[in-house]
């Protein structure tokens, strides 16, 4: 069973803190307590990082050349309470030495489809969609 734990700090900011002991800060935006991340946004991250975690296994796995990897996620919320997320777009930005792009996109795809447990969760409530682009390294 995962756990973890969020402690208030001041204010409106926090620590979330998970069960190895490694901790992320939250808080509200703006100046008085933007120092740490909007929970919302972090959701977001955890999307990229999960499903990041999957495709450099699977594509290390499939002995392919990748030498970077980058995520931007972009969510759509609801205008109103508790603003839902509704759209999540992910474009992922390989680097690599000869990288198939049949390996690429297979990546993805069992990531979105059987590995990535956030995106599991996220894809129940709103519409997760991605493209991605290959840069060859010289």
């Amino acid at each position: 069973m995962a756990t973890a734990r969020v402690k208030w700090v001041e204010k409106l900011q926090f620590v979330g803190i998970d069960s190895t002991k490694h901790s992320v800060v939250m808080s509200a935006a703006g100046e008085e307590n933007g120092i740490g991340m909007k929970p919302s946004e972090l959701l977001l991250v955890a999307l990229g990082g999960c499903t990041a975690y999957d495709v450099v296994n699977i594509l290390t796995k499939k002995r392919q050349h990748l030498t970077g990897l980058e995520i931007e996620i972009t969510g759509e919320q609801e205008p109103d309470p508790p603003w839902t997320y509704r759209k999540v777009h992910l474009t992922y930005r390989l680097r690599g030495k000869g990288l198939s792009e049949k390996a690429v996109r297979d990546a993805i795809e069992l990531s979105k489809n059987k590995y990535c447990s956030v995106g599991a969760t996220v894809g129940a409530a709103a519409e997760i969609t991605y493209d991605y682009v290959i840069e060859e390294e010289q």
